[in-house]
């Protein structure tokens, strides 16, 4: 199992970039609106040590684009001492599995659904996603509707073309939940084949502790259920996050490890 996520992880950022071998790491140089990362290859088995992340921050420093890691920690244990011995701010989170079998469906009082390519719902999704990541957690806090219409407003247009063009391509599937106020909640997932991940889930942080995130869950998960998935992935924020995506039947197999 923990292989085949990491063959997944390995492969969904090619949707989005150009791919190049630098040591034991492979640097996915973005073509889309948001940056990538290096990651070891898998299956290789490389102790990785802190001059082979040099040789990924001189590429990066070549190229002009930022230096950070994502990794499956269980597959390459060494790069977290390594990135951190290089000066990086590493982090870890629980990386979750979910089969068919372990699904267990969640509703709220809210219409959650996949949706369309359209420029005006893509952003007021991506206000949603951006008002639920600047206040991180579970907790709830004081961002809602007006401050969401607010920040649709501020998002920049490339941002909305690039995130149409993968929603288009397949690549992305988008969903929102919806109250009388509007969409309150945002994520998504990226099939790779029979596999995919639940990225960018949140919502807006006046609206937590209502179930909305695992309601919006379960509707992706459906949805990749539906359309030839059989393993879903996500990495979560922290254990508390992990919690909410158990609801829906979600497993803990390791950790997810980033720097930068």
């Amino acid at each position: 199992m923990i292989s085949r996520v990491d063959d997944y992880l390995h492969a969904v950022p090619l949707s989005g970039s150009v791919a190049e071998q630098v040591g034991p790491f492979t640097l996915f140089r973005s073509t889309t609106i948001w940056p990538y990362y290096a990651r070891p290859v898998p299956g290789s088995g490389t102790t990785v040590e802190p001059a082979d992340v040099e040789l990924v921050r001189a590429r990066c420093a070549e190229l002009g684009i930022p230096l950070s890691f994502e990794w499956v920690v269980e597959t390459c244990p060494s790069l977290g001492p390594a990135a951190a011995a290089a000066g990086l701010t590493v982090v870890e989170h629980p990386l979750l599995v979910l089969e068919r079998d372990d699904f267990r469906a969640v509703t709220v009082d809210a219409r959650c659904e996949i949706l369309p390519a359209e420029d005006a719902v893509l952003r007021q999704a991506r206000a949603v996603a951006g008002l639920a990541f600047s206040d991180p957690g579970t907790s709830v806090g004081a961002a809602g509707p007006v401050e969401r219409d607010a920040h649709a407003a501020e998002v920049a247009d490339d941002m909305i073309a690039g995130l149409r063009d993968r929603a288009l391509r397949g690549v992305t599937v988008n969903a929102g939940a919806f109250t009388d106020e509007g969409m309150v909640a945002s994520g998504a997932h990226q099939p790779v084949g029979p596999t995919t991940e639940i990225v960018g889930v949140g919502t807006l942080p006046s609206m937590r502790r209502r179930g909305l995130a695992a309601a919006l869950t379960s509707v992706l998960v459906e949805h990749a259920f539906a359309n030839g998935v059989d393993l879903v992935l996500l990495s979560a924020e922290s254990d508390a996050v992990a919690a909410v995506y158990e609801r829906v039947g979600f497993r803990r197999i390791g950790s997810a490890g980033a720097a930068e």
